[in-house]
């Protein structure tokens, strides 16, 4: 047996007001149950719980245990000037003039914790390419559902771009993607020599083979919620799944970095199948496309713009000067390095 850790308790002068700092650091809220003047106060995200816990003794020395954050959408330099607008203090300035380091910052209650560079900057300290993330496929179908929820269409049964399907199926088939991908992830000792053995089969001659169907009579908006539910659980595998985990896919066995990267693209691109079925607009963001472009197309050409590349790459879209894709695979298997 082993333990987990429930919160980061924080001892404070005043739990309230200091969860109010840190939920603002991190885009979070205090918990509905607190009130100012309560003895305790938690702040909860999607990765830690932090639980403060007014005591009468003040803070006398450097804290022993601190934490580190990083920036999520923002450079450091900028989240350090946004938390000292929120109240906190410069204690120690390790930032070097190559971009490496942190800065080192207290709480309004003198609690010490440093601010590290984020991903996309060490990425490109480094010269390494961004990982794609579980918070990638969640963004790739908030976007996409966001998107076909827009649609006045009731009728989804037009054709979904130049696929045989009508949109109804593609969205279905994207459904049972994510769903596919989520539960190769899911067992203690993964397949890495089949799929996990869910019966797949066509409603009808020339159909998408899914396991996952959407109830007809719930309309467009409970297809979108089949989206949402199966991205929510590819997310959560990808999340809590350990890096070194492999599992079967077609295209070469893979990681959970690449279940997530295949997530994306059928997100992206059969999004961009059913939202030309139902003339919508469509681009998903420039930085989404390089990450799972370097993930699953490495050899793609880096000279265009990012998602008609990725189009280009799946046979949805022309590239001038090259010939345009009539085959096919992303490369599934971890890349070296």
């Amino acid at each position: 047996m082993t333990s987990l850790v429930q919160h980061i308790t924080i001892d404070c002068a005043d739990a309230y007001e200091l969860a109010l700092f840190w939920a603002e650091v991190l885009g979070s809220s205090v918990s509905d149950d607190d009130a100012p003047g309560d003895p305790e106060a938690l702040v909860e995200t999607g990765r830690a719980a932090l639980l403060f816990v007014t005591v009468p003794e003040p803070k006398r020395a450097k804290n022993r245990v601190h934490l580190d954050v990083r920036p999520e959408d923002r450079t450091r330099d900028e989240e350090v000037e946004r938390l000292l607008g929120l109240g906190a203090t410069l204690v120690a300035d390790h930032r070097k003039p190559n971009g490496r380091g942190w800065a080192t910052l207290a709480d309004p209650e003198g609690n010490e914790f440093c601010v590290e560079v984020g991903a996309a900057e060490r990425a490109a300290l480094t010269g390494t390419r961004l990982p794609v993330t579980a918070d990638d496929v969640t963004l790739a179908v908030r976007l996409a559902a966001d998107t076909l929820a827009a649609s006045p269409a009731a009728d989804w049964r037009v054709p979904a771009g130049s696929l045989t399907w009508d949109c109804w199926e593609t969205m279905e088939h994207l459904s049972d993607d994510l769903f596919a991908y989520a539960v190769q992830l899911g067992p203690r000792t993964p397949p890495t020599k089949a799929d996990v053995p869910y019966r797949w089969a066509p409603e009808r001659e020339g159909g998408p083979w899914n396991a996952v169907f959407a109830d007809p009579e719930a309309g467009p908006a409970g297809l979108l919620q089949t989206l949402e539910a199966s991205g929510a659980l590819l997310a959560a595998m990808v999340r809590t799944a350990s890096p070194a985990l492999r599992s079967f896919h077609s295209h070469g066995v893979s990681d959970p970095e690449g279940f997530a990267a295949m997530g994306v693209v059928e997100t992206l691109v059969h999004t961009h199948d059913v939202a030309a079925g139902l003339s919508l607009s469509w681009v998903p963001p420039t930085e989404l496309c390089d990450r799972v472009l370097a993930r699953l197309f490495p050899d793609a050409p880096d000279d265009a713009d990012r998602w008609t590349v990725l189009l280009w790459s799946t046979g949805r879209a022309d590239l001038p000067g090259r010939e345009r894709v009539t085959s096919w695979k992303w490369h599934g298997a971890p890349l070296a390095g």
